[in-house]
């Protein structure tokens, strides 16, 4: 079932997070955890999952953090919402057998309808999109105020 849940909430704010104040290093979980207000303790479990399913690229040390994986347009809502969802365990009342025919029948395949449909737009929402929004909003990206020292 699609439920909204902290942990999901919190997966795709701090992806979106990240790509959209990424400078030249690593972004820090304490960075993400001061921006979104968002619990440490969460948002480790969460992003340490994200890494291991591809998305984020972790980095250890006094300089490191997370990045994304591969392109910001390239990751999907719908991949962190799968990802958060096999995280969480959750089963899907609408999927299970037994009820009446009428819920059998009528309500439950509305419900896997209308849940596939949101699925195949989140799939097609990538986090480049999101950070776009951001922008459009006017959220100042981080990135932007880090000095560049290059020549």
């Amino acid at each position: 079932m699609l439920r909204l849940s902290k942990k999901l909430l919190f997966a795709i704010e701090a992806v979106v997070d990240i790509a959209y104040n990424a400078g030249p290093g690593p972004v820090r979980s304490s960075e993400i955890s001061r921006r979104q207000g968002i619990p440490r303790r969460y948002l480790e479990q969460v992003l340490q999952q994200l890494v291991h399913h591809g998305i984020l690229a972790g980095q250890r040390g006094p300089r490191g953090g997370y990045r994304l994986a591969r392109e910001r347009r390239r990751i999907t809502v719908g991949e962190i919402i799968r990802i958060v969802r096999q995280l969480e365990g959750a089963n899907d009342p609408a999927s299970e057998s037994g009820g009446s025919e009428i819920g059998q029948q009528v309500v439950r395949p509305i419900w896997l309808e209308i849940q596939q449909e949101m699925m195949e737009r989140f799939d097609r929402m990538t986090v480049e999109e999101l950070c776009e929004r951001a922008r459009n909003k006017g959220i100042k990206s981080e990135a932007a105020q880090v000095p560049d020292f290059s020549i």
